[in-house]
């Protein structure tokens, strides 16, 4: 129902920024959660930054002060942004996307298929 495509990874040196966007499709216009996840080599995925339609967005300590999500809804496509300054080598993984939304009674998901960020010493 929902498709993501990620853009924007890379290869950067550290304390230079990027900016990661997720570009959603198909039938679903709105959603309740968007947010961007990690998983580094032998990591878990965790949370990176999220944000629900009500209320202030969250971040990873880790990232705080340094990584801002936002989106827009133009057209009824939604896409999704994660702009990372200051980055660290610690910031090295796979990034992905991630919506959350409502269909009837029914709370379904959609993840992306990823983006590499490779920051450099």
């Amino acid at each position: 129902q929902v498709q993501l495509v990620e853009s924007g990874g890379g290869l950067v040196q550290a304390g230079g920024s990027l900016r990661l966007s997720c570009a959603a499709s198909g039938s679903v216009f709105s959603f309740n959660v968007v947010g961007w996840y990690r998983q580094a080599p032998g990591k878990q995925r965790e949370l990176v930054a999220g944000a629900a339609t009500s209320g202030s967005p969250n971040y990873a300590d880790s990232v705080k002060g340094r990584f801002t999500i936002s989106s827009t809804n133009a057209r009824n496509t939604v896409t999704v942004y994660l702009q990372m300054n200051s980055l660290k080598p610690e910031d090295t993984a796979v990034y992905y996307c991630y919506v959350r939304w409502n269909s009837g009674k029914t709370t379904l998901s959609s993840w992306g298929q990823g983006t590499q960020v490779t920051v450099s010493s």
